[in-house]
């Protein structure tokens, strides 16, 4: 799109009027609602989505999965029933299966929403395909490495938390699973994949994550370093998560915590001029669309870090508002969630009318983290 249509954009998205929505909670919880409601009604329906792929129909895989994670927030939080219910009859659906991938992090997502029915009337059914999907591969370790390969003859590297979306597909789900059940190995596991993870696609001079392996040495066009906002998004969010599980005293909090700080103020660098973050973070906003899951995970981290103290409200308000407003003016009067990138594993197009589950997902996180806090 050309530079002119995109400075068209930003104006009309950085308005006056369309600037400063409502922060008292009951008016974001019902923006939330509203997305909520919105993608509920569509669950089969696929119409809306430009980018349909194998894995988009399918209830236990991740672009559901992220949504109903989303739902498990907004249940939380709203005197409606019909949240608790979808999650209910989920798992009834899929008599509480993960996916029919055992190492793929793709496939463990959903378990995050079977542990949460569990609490909450599902019992301990709720979490017997959880426990044997995830006992499984504590039995049976991957032995493939984390850097992508072509060669077939190679373990592979998607059995590993080998790419940066999979540290939101997984290991929160491990974590919980620990925090359900008193068991220790579920949440030991993960933290040592996760640091092995960080490890190897975290750059510690940005504190920002590379895609996977093949990003590593790979350049934009300007010759910048290309980090994908929703790929950061998935792993800003995913600390949000594992430090809900966590307890209070778990001498791993620390690690997830400065890991949280770094890339918070990296992000916040980063934010653009209308309150979103562009798909490639590095690149220039007059020449990048809008993009709002990535926005979304950034948004519910940011508000996740203040309302916990471990980011400063001062410094950070201020992004979070930003990125409140501009998540905003991604959502139409019936709740349809755009300006979504679709699936992907780098930056690329959005349109305004673009819209996934994963999209009503980070909308919804974004929503219920700026609910809780107090506002002046």
């Amino acid at each position: 799109m050309r530079f002119w249509v995109w400075l068209a954009i930003l104006a009309l998205l950085a308005s006056p009027a369309a600037a400063q929505p409502s922060l008292q909670r009951a008016v974001v919880l019902s923006q939330a609602e509203k997305a909520a409601d919105w993608q509920l009604s569509r669950m089969t329906d696929l119409s809306p989505i430009r980018k349909v792929g194998r894995d988009t129909a399918d209830i236990r895989g991740w672009q559901k999965a992220t949504f109903y994670v989303a739902l498990t927030k907004i249940a939380d939080r709203s005197r409606k029933r019909h949240y608790r219910k979808a999650l209910q009859d989920l798992g009834r659906s899929t008599v509480w299966r993960l996916g029919d991938r055992p190492f793929h992090a793709d496939d463990h997502l959903v378990g995050s929403a079977y542990i949460w029915a569990a609490r909450h009337g599902g019992g301990r059914a709720a979490l017997a395909g959880v426990t044997s999907g995830l006992d499984y591969v504590l039995r049976h370790p991957s032995p493939a490495g984390l850097a992508m390969s072509d060669n077939p003859a190679d373990p592979d590297p998607d059995d590993r938390w080998s790419w940066a979306d999979a540290l939101f597909m997984a290991p929160p789900t491990y974590v919980e699973l620990t925090r359900a059940t008193g068991d220790p190995r579920y949440a030991e596991f993960a933290d040592k994949e996760f640091k092995a993870t960080s490890a190897f696609l975290l750059d510690p001079t940005e504190s920002l994550y590379f895609r996977d392996s093949r990003f590593l040495e790979r350049r934009d066009p300007a010759g910048l370093k290309i980090f994908w906002a929703r790929g950061n998004g998935w792993v800003f969010a995913a600390l949000v998560r594992i430090l809900e599980a966590l307890p209070a005293r778990d001498a791993r909090r620390a690690y997830y915590e400065d890991l949280l700080r770094r890339m918070a103020s990296r992000l916040r660098q980063l934010q653009r001029p209308d309150g979103f973050w562009s798909p490639s973070l590095m690149a220039a906003a007059a020449a990048s669309p809008p993009e709002s899951s990535g926005t979304g995970f950034m948004v519910y981290g940011m508000a996740y870090g203040v309302k916990t103290g471990l980011l400063s409200r001062k410094d950070y308000e201020p992004v979070i508002r930003s990125g409140w407003s501009a998540l905003n003016q991604a959502i139409s009067r019936e709740g349809k969630v755009g300006w979504v990138q679709q699936v992907g594993d780098r930056p690329d197009e959005v349109l305004a009318t673009d819209t996934q589950f994963y999209g009503a997902a980070a909308f919804i996180m974004a929503a219920c983290a700026v609910a809780d806090l107090d506002w002046q």
